[in-house]
């Protein structure tokens, strides 16, 4: 029976062939990044000669003017290495759009070196972490030009249009530390959650701030309502009770209730009891916590008043000022919603994945990395809940 063979024509079927290689166990030499890219080079150069052929024949069926121009160097990063490929042009005319409409390197190769700008790896270090990959080094300027595609989304991100899809709003910051030329400074994140109707929760968008002052909130609150987040649907916004973001938030969301967070509220009443009182004095918040309506709440609260108020004044002051924006996630039925609402957890719990990811890269160069990997982080969160973020990138650096 004749074997069947098979022309590869196109650099999707030259890698399906090395995948399927790959599958199966074959036996590459070990030149085969050599053999490999010259397939590939003169897969690629062949189409682009005859897409030039198409163009000319079919122009001086039209009685258009053009003529050949001979060709240039261009290099594709591949997964195989760099493919120096020369280019045939016409005057007018390029073949270059084989290869992707003039990209320089497959678009696997810029994923890669963005997933490294994304895990916190410094533009410096790319190279050589993509190195045993690639079996070759990727030049500075290649690996800057790809960090400003990055870029380029983040800013697209933060200018993006909103929608009032949210039952939920939370806010709350979280600190950085970046470099600068006076040594390390800490600088507050402010973060926007949101939680949809069916339950998901998405950060909606973050800003590096100054501070965490009223006017950094107003800004940033601000920004959000202009392009599109007015807060209409919005049942609840539960904050950590920072002074700025309290004052902030009436003069951007006048009209919706606010919930205070329980487990902020917690430790700061506990910080003003003696260690051995604040067990116990944690149970009777949590009865608070806990109630299954307003009325069983306030009957706790006035309880825990009775007990505590003579040892410790302050405690329960700062408890019995608050009680109304801590119970306002009394409003929802369902317990799924009250544990939501109750607290910033939701929010908290991304700032640990912020923490944990940034632990071991120590402070950041520049206010363009801390951009890069809150987004990183944020988007794969937003993702977990099944909501994707647009990551586009442009082929045409």
């Amino acid at each position: 029976m004749p074997q069947a063979t098979a022309t590869i024509t196109n650099v999707a079927q030259a890698f399906e062939v090395i995948k399927e290689m790959n599958l199966y166990g074959f036996e590459w030499s070990l030149d085969y990044r050599s053999h490999g890219r010259t397939a590939l080079k003169m897969i690629l150069e062949g189409q682009m000669r005859g897409y030039i052929d198409d163009y000319l024949e079919e122009l001086d069926i039209r009685a258009g003017v053009d003529r050949r121009n001979g060709s240039y160097s261009r290099h594709l990063l591949t997964e195989l290495g760099d493919i120096e490929l020369q280019v045939p042009r016409t005057r007018h005319y390029s073949g270059l759009k084989v290869v992707r409409a003039y990209a320089r390197r497959a678009p696997h190769i810029d994923r890669m070196i963005l997933a490294c700008f994304v895990l916190g790896v410094s533009t410096r270090k790319v190279a050589e972490a993509l190195l045993p990959v690639l079996g070759e080094r990727i030049s500075a300027s290649t690996v800057s030009r790809v960090g400003k595609q990055l870029d380029e989304v983040v800013e697209a991100f933060h200018r993006r249009p909103l929608a009032n899809r949210y039952r939920v709003l939370v806010f709350d910051g979280v600190v950085m530390a970046r470099k600068t030329g006076a040594g390390a400074i800490r600088r507050p994140v402010l973060v926007a959650l949101g939680i949809r109707p069916d339950g998901k929760k998405e950060i909606i968008d973050f800003r590096l701030a100054p501070g965490e002052s009223t006017i950094a909130w107003e800004a940033f609150l601000n920004d959000l309502y202009r392009r599109g987040l007015t807060g209409k649907n919005v049942k609840l916004i539960v904050v950590d009770g920072g002074g700025g973001l309290l004052a902030a938030l009436p003069l951007v969301y006048p009209q919706i209730p606010l919930q205070r967070c329980w487990a902020h509220k917690i430790r700061n009443v506990l910080n003003k009891a003696k260690k051995r009182d604040q067990k116990p004095m944690k149970l009777d918040l949590h009865r608070i916590m806990y109630a299954t309506n307003r009325t069983q709440a306030r009957k706790a609260a006035r309880s825990f008043a009775d007990r505590w108020h003579e040892i410790y004044p302050k405690a329960v002051k700062s408890l019995r000022d608050d009680l109304d924006d801590l119970l306002a996630f009394l409003k929802f039925k369902k317990h799924s919603w009250r544990k939501a609402t109750r607290t910033t957890n939701a929010i908290e719990r991304r700032f640990r994945e912020v923490r944990r990811r940034t632990r071991p890269m120590g402070v950041f160069s520049d206010r363009t990395s801390v951009d890069r990997i809150l987004f990183a982080v944020f988007t794969y969160e937003n993702k977990q809940q099944g909501i994707a973020t647009p990551f586009l990138l442009t082929q045409n650096s």
